[in-house]
């Protein structure tokens, strides 16, 4: 325009021109610093609400650490190294940013920040990066490798996201051509244009910290809520069963989690320890009845406690130590005895078990005592009340005897005795039940003596008394003395008959 045949006018109209064009290329130069700085004051303010959030996230793990250690340990040390590796590279940029604008009068005036000579002498080194340059590229490296290295393995994705925003490689410009990463980014540019360019640096950092923190909570409470941390409970209608009952009760779904844990756990009255997310119960079972298990279990949950209740119940039965083995012929009770029963229900508490029989009574728990009186056999009926409520009865027949005719005795000796005359007039004349199933104390209230030749005696109480002595001393040597007719009772129960005693012989020796 200003070349040819032109004249001084054309060539004055064309100066003005290049002059307007290069005003309007100012104006809009400056336009595009003011865009840059808004820019980099919007990015800012986002990456200002990134760290209020993920310090919160980390504020929260932290809780949740300290009510479940267990649960949440390993995750919070990993959160702990995403944290800090974010907040290195991010205050290592922010030092950055803050050298860049601390000669100027207002770091606000973005017009005035068109210059790139700030990074580019820091940056750069002819063709070559500075020892500053090559830091900033090894800072931005490590950053992505060992970032990706924490969550390659659980959240590729998110990997690969790192691996692309953070990616120092060469870069293609337009011509095709490869240009090292820090020049194609930084080299020559407005100094506001790579200011923006470190705060959106930042809000990569800032993103890539929430998305990684987001996901691993996410993969821990998806774990926790895995159906594979369910089991098929079965509870029963009721602890015990018997035979020819239907089985009755729900399966439900529990979560196990072996890394939970609980502040307190009361058991009955009781604080029972916990560990590996169960409460291992250890206690007395109790007396033979239905007993209850009551308590709760506590945990923290934020400022509160909560609290689970525990409301179950059990039944004891009698532990089986003996076969029951009985001679069908030999269901007897002796008339004149105190005869001793142990009368019970399997499962059923003594105190929930009846019993009745004419001469029965209670002594305690499941003894009794029957006094059988008049007949030959005699009915006991049994009835018991079931943990569950239901009723049980039973019975069985018991057949009358007398006691055994007891056998007489001298000095203890039964039958055919042999001893002196003296020894004979002191002994004293018994009775007992051999082999008989009680321990009677029978008492001797009188009997009959006879010396061959000489007319019997009778005599009172269990000794020979003057006549039957007189009679004795008469006796010749090597002759056969006979008691008899020994009458004798059970000594406190004078009123019942015993059948009679058998003689006693002594041979006398003198």
């Amino acid at each position: 325009m200003a070349g040819g045949n032109l004249g001084p006018r054309q060539k004055m109209i064309n100066l003005m021109y290049l002059v307007f064009i290069a005003m309007l290329a100012l104006n809009m130069s400056k336009e595009v610093l003011s865009a840059f700085g808004l820019l980099n004051d919007k990015i800012s303010d986002a990456n200002a609400t990134s760290d209020t959030r993920n310090a919160a996230f980390l504020s929260g793990l932290q809780q949740k650490a300290q009510e479940q250690p267990e649960q949440y340990r390993d995750l919070l040390a990993k959160a702990g190294t995403v944290d800090q590796l974010s907040d290195e590279l991010d205050t290592y940029i922010e030092g950055i940013k803050s050298d860049m604008i601390a000669e100027l009068e207002d770091p606000d005036d973005y017009e005035v920040q068109d210059k790139p000579d700030f990074l580019d002498q820091k940056f750069f080194n002819g063709d070559n990066l500075s020892p500053e340059g090559k830091e900033f590229k090894e800072k931005v490296e490590n950053y992505k490798t060992q970032m990706s290295a924490l969550i390659a393995d659980t959240y590729p994705a998110i990997s690969e996201d790192i691996e692309r925003k953070f990616s120092t490689a060469e870069e293609e410009n337009r011509e095709g051509k490869k240009i090292e990463w820090l020049s194609y980014n930084f080299e020559g540019f407005p100094s506001i244009a790579s200011r923006t360019k470190l705060t959106q640096m930042q809000a990569d950092i800032k993103t890539t910290q929430s998305e990684v923190l987001s996901a691993m909570l996410a993969g821990e409470q998806a774990q926790q809520l895995s159906m594979t941390n369910y089991q098929a409970i079965v509870i029963p209608d009721k602890s015990a069963f018997y035979s020819g009952e239907n089985f009755k009760g729900k399966v439900v779904l529990g979560r196990y989690d072996n890394s939970l844990t609980f502040d307190k756990v009361i058991v009955n009255g009781k604080e029972v320890q916990a560990k590996g997310g169960e409460v291992l119960l250890d206690f007395p079972a109790g007396s033979v009845g239905t007993r209850e298990v009551k308590g709760e279990l506590q945990f923290k949950e934020g400022d509160s406690i909560v609290s689970i209740s525990i409301a179950d119940s059990y039944a004891v039965i009698n532990r089986p130590n003996s076969a029951t083995i009985s001679a069908d012929k030999m269901n007897v009770v002796y008339r004149g005895v105190s005869n001793p029963m142990t009368i019970s229900f399997a499962g059923v508490a003594d105190n929930n078990v009846n019993a009745s029989a004419t001469g029965l009574s209670k002594v305690n728990g499941s003894s009794y005592v029957m006094r059988p009186g008049s007949g030959y056999e005699v009915k006991i009926n049994v009835s018991g009340t079931l943990p569950d409520g239901g009723n049980v009865s039973d019975s069985k027949v018991f057949r009358i005897k007398d006691i055994p005719s007891p056998v007489g005795t001298i000095r203890g000796e039964t039958g055919m005795a042999k001893m002196q005359k003296n020894q004979l007039a002191i002994s004293t004349v018994g009775a007992t039940l051999p082999d008989f199933d009680f321990d009677l104390d029978i008492v001797v209230t009188g009997f009959k003596f006879n010396v061959p030749g000489q007319p019997t005696v009778q005599v009172n109480g269990s000794k020979l008394d003057g006549r039957a002595a007189d009679l004795l001393n008469r006796a010749p040597r090597g002759s056969t003395v006979q008691i008899f007719d020994i009458n004798a009772q059970i000594r406190g129960n004078s009123g019942y008959m015993l059948p009679k005693v058998s003689p006693v012989l002594i041979e006398l020796t003198n």
